[in-house]
């Protein structure tokens, strides 16, 4: 047996995610155990009774979520409809409560996460009531912007407080159906999967199948143009329980408001929501997922491999034939469900073990690279003199996150060394976290440089006549910001794993 098939035989066995020509199998992992419990001193009186009472019903309500997977995963075809009791619990109402970021920002109820806990229980009880008789309406998420790389800026919606509790309460009730639908090859916003288990499938799909042409896709303002009559069409395939299809049209229909005024939405989910990732998902499982699978079974004459992480995906191609009928077939695919590639961020690569040698021989230069999920994707070559797939930190990024704390240095720049010094460490370890890939430790190592580099002329700018020397820098340089490390294993190993 020659290493191709092997690697797809043990793909297939384990539950592993390149999906290559079968479809890979589903994670494992109940999507509750991701759901952290908000813990709460005991109270008084029958302390220990209530709590008892209480770890039975959270016990009771994690079975009858687990017999709700097992039928999605027994029959492919089974439409529940019986699950909004399972939504308004209030031990799930809780738990969701529990799970939220307790330093987010207000929707426009103005409603805060410590504020609401004040009167947890009765507001619980009462949000639960609603929810049971039909009487709970969804508020119009705030409006807000974030920069995008490309310029410009990212809209984004933040929920009311109760509308990001219950639809904390029903992604963990519709994951226990999905996850059993969802193929092995979507990545994004899945409970026991990250963008680093996406990074390492296209590294190792890369390297160890025949792949020389790489399309690096993007669908333009996916979050914006969602339909919302076809994702109706899509949930109602699995969801029969007309109080939860009506739930998730209270949140479509609500609304933006932005400025004091209210905006009607006719298309699209709002990022920023918890219900927001799941919808987007169900969207192109059903729009995108199924028909690639679909596709390369059917029509590709040479190996294909396919990652997607919420809209952004690397689709390789063994022969360019394939390549550029895959892309014509696909940009009119996404037509029938109101979406479009974005032009500037798509493209067609010659990429793989074969491209430098080929493109030598034409006289076309190195081999051209790809951008995914923050990385700088190029071809490169172990000690022994064997192709990898190597990654490096996007420039745009680079630049950018030093750019942001350059500008957070100024404005903090008389606040004490030692409280500099830990916010540094803490910004350096979690960039460490994320970007500390093996063969990444160069642009590490420049980009702590830089960020000394920067920390140094604020302290030196503090007054006119600064006693920060190059050797007194260095020292507190040596105590405060971290050394770069890599924090993550090789592809191979983790996908093994």
């Amino acid at each position: 047996m020659n290493r191709s098939k092997a690697f797809k035989r043990n793909v297939e066995k384990s539950d592993g995610a390149i999906g290559l020509r079968k479809s890979a199998n589903k994670v494992s992992g109940a999507p509750e155990g991701a759901e952290p419990m908000e813990e709460r001193a005991p109270t008084e009186g029958n302390s220990g009774q209530q709590n008892a009472v209480r770890t039975q019903r959270r016990e009771a309500a994690t079975s009858a979520l687990a017999r709700v997977r097992q039928v999605a995963k027994k029959d492919k075809k089974a439409k529940f409809t019986s699950l909004m009791h399972h939504i308004y619990s209030t031990d799930r109402l809780r738990s969701a409560y529990g799970a939220l970021a307790k330093n987010a920002s207000a929707g426009v109820d103005g409603e805060t996460w410590r504020s609401y806990g004040q009167q947890l229980e009765a507001r619980l009880e009462d949000l639960s009531g609603r929810l049971g008789r039909g009487g709970y309406r969804a508020k119009p998420a705030l409006r807000r912007y974030i920069p995008k790389e490309s310029g410009g800026r990212r809209p984004i919606g933040i929920p009311a407080l109760e509308d990001k509790i219950v639809q904390r309460a029903a992604t963990e009730v519709l994951n226990g159906i999905y996850e059993e639908d969802f193929l092995g090859f979507s990545y994004g916003f899945r409970p026991g999967r990250s963008q680093h288990d996406a990074l390492d499938a296209v590294t190792v799909g890369i390297t160890r199948e025949k792949v020389n042409w790489v399309l690096d896709a993007d669908i333009r303002g996916f979050f914006d143009t969602i339909n919302h009559e076809k994702l109706a069409k899509f949930i109602e395939h699995r969801i029969g329980d007309r109080r939860v299809l009506r739930l998730i049209q209270k949140w479509l229909k609500a609304g933006v408001m932005e400025d004091g005024s209210w905006q009607a939405a006719e298309q699209g989910t709002p990022q920023g929501g918890s219900i927001s990732p799941l919808l987007a998902n169900v969207y192109l499982h059903y729009a995108l997922d199924l028909w690639v699978q679909r596709w390369r079974r059917r029509y590709a004459k040479g190996d294909v491999i396919f990652v997607r992480y919420a809209d952004d995906f690397i689709v390789g191609f063994q022969y360019r034939a394939d390549a550029e009928w895959f892309l014509r077939d696909l940009a009119a695919r996404l037509r029938e469900f109101s979406l479009e590639l974005h032009p500037d961020k798509t493209r067609l690569v010659e990429f793989g073990r074969f491209a430098a040698s080929n493109r030598q021989e034409r006289g076309d230069g190195k081999p051209e690279t790809f951008d995914f999920l923050g990385f700088t994707h190029y071809c490169g070559k172990s000690r022994e003199g064997k192709f990898l797939v190597a990654r490096k930190t996007m420039r745009k990024r680079f630049q950018r996150k030093l750019r942001a704390l350059s500008q957070q240095l100024k404005q903090r720049r008389h606040r004490p060394i030692s409280e500099l010094g830990t916010w540094l460490a803490s910004v350096l370890r979690g960039y460490y976290n994320y970007y500390g890939v093996p063969g990444n430790y160069g642009s590490l190592k420049r980009f702590r440089w830089q960020l000394a580099g920067a920390w140094c002329w604020v302290l030196r700018r503090r007054s006119q006549r600064h006693r920060m020397s190059w050797e007194r820098f260095q020292r507190l340089s040596k105590r405060w910001l971290p050394l770069p490390r890599i924090t993550h294993p090789w592809p191979a190993e983790r996908l093994r794993v």
